[in-house]
C-alpha cells in the first residue's frame, strides 16, 4: 500500500499511472463542482462528496453524510473512469481534509490511493476548465470493514477511557455554534485534535515525529476519530498512518449524528477539565 500523502515530484513523475481526483466541497455551500470548472488539475476528474460517497438517509440515525452504500460507491467510482487496479491520488483546496474521505474509503477497502501533499496549490502547472471523461472501468463493491468503523457506542466510551479524537476546528469543539447542528459542543472526554493542524502554512503534511507527538497514542488502533459529519476526521486517520501508528476507526456519524440525539449530553470544557 502506497503511503497516504504523495508529494507534488511523486504525481508529476506519474502522472500516466494515477487517476487524479479533485473533491473540493464547501461547508459553506459553495459549489465544488463550479471550483472544479473553474480550473483543475489536467485530467483530474470531479468527485462529488454529496453524491459519490454519502448515503442519503435521515441525519438523526447516522448523521449528515454516512458512507455510501458500497454498490453505489462502487458505481460512481467505475462510472468516473476509477478501476480496482487504478492508484487514485486525491486533492482539494483545504489541506486535504475533505479529499481524506475519499482517500480513506478507497484504502479501507483495499485500493491502492493517496492525498497530494499541498493540495491544489502544490500544481505549478497550468490548470484545466474542460471536465477529465474517462472510460467507465469495474470497480467491484466491496463492504466496509467493520473493524474500521466505530458505532456511537462506541465512541460514548471516550467518557471511560477509550480514545476518542475530535477532528473539527477547536472553537466547535468548544461549544461555538456551526449553523449546521442542532448542538455544539462535543463528546464527551473526547480529545480536540484539529485536522487542519496535520499541515503546516504551506498545506503539506507536517513530518511524522510532530504528528505523533500531536496524536500521543502508539498505536492508533486505539483511536476512535470523528468530526462535524465523518468527512475530515478521515484526515486524522490518514495522518496517524502516515505518522506510522497504523490504522484507527471512523465514527461516521460524528457530531452530527450525536447532536441530534437528546439522551446524549454533550461537553463544551476540554477534555480532563474538572
Amino acid at each position: 500500500m502506497i503511503d497516504p500523502f504523495v508529494s507534488i515530484e511523486t504525481l508529476r513523475e506519474n502522472l500516466d499511472d494515477v487517476v487524479i481526483a479533485d473533491c473540493r466541497w464547501y461547508l459553506d455551500g459553495r459549489s465544488g463542482r463550479a471550483a472544479y470548472d473553474a480550473g483543475h488539475i489536467p485530467g483530474a476528474v470531479f468527485v462529488d462528496l454529496d453524491t459519490a460517497l454519502t448515503r442519503h438517509a435521515d441525519a438523526a440515525a447516522v448523521g449528515r453524510h454516512p458512507l455510501a452504500d458500497p454498490f453505489d460507491f462502487a458505481a460512481a467510482m467505475g462510472a468516473l473512469g476509477i478501476g480496482d487496479d487504478d492508484i487514485v491520488v486525491a486533492y482539494d483546496d483545504a489541506g486535504g481534509v475533505i479529499a481524506a474521505r475519499l482517500v480513506w474509503m478507497l484504502r479501507v477497502t483495499g485500493h491502492q490511493a493517496a492525498l497530494l501533499d499541498g493540495g491544489l496549490d502544490a500544481w505549478d502547472g497550468e490548470l484545466a476548465t474542460a471536465p477529465a471523461v474517462r472510460a467507465p472501468a469495474a470497480f467491484t463493491a466491496r463492504e466496509w470493514p467493520a473493524d474500521r468503523l466505530a458505532t456511537i457506542e462506541e465512541a460514548a466510551a471516550a467518557a471511560t477511557g477509550a480514545v476518542v479524537i475530535d477532528a473539527r476546528p477547536r472553537e466547535r469543539y468548544l461549544g461555538e455554534p456551526d449553523g449546521v447542528d442542532p448542538r455544539a459542543g462535543h463528546i464527551p472526554g473526547a480529545r480536540s485534535i484539529p485536522c487542519r493542524e496535520n499541515v503546516d502554512e504551506a498545506g503539506k503534511v507536517l513530518p511524522a515525529e510532530e504528528l505523533r507527538a500531536r496524536f500521543g497514542v502508539d498505536d492508533a488502533a486505539e483511536v476512535i476519530s470523528y468530526c462535524g459529519s465523518g468527512v475530515t476526521a478521515c484526515h486524522n486517520l490518514l495522518a496517524m498512518e502516515q505518522a506510522g501508528l497504523g490504522r484507527g476507526r471512523l465514527f461516521p456519524g460524528s457530531w452530527s449524528q450525536w447532536s441530534r440525539d437528546p439522551a446524549r449530553p454533550a461537553e463544551t470544557a476540554p477534555a480532563g477539565t474538572p
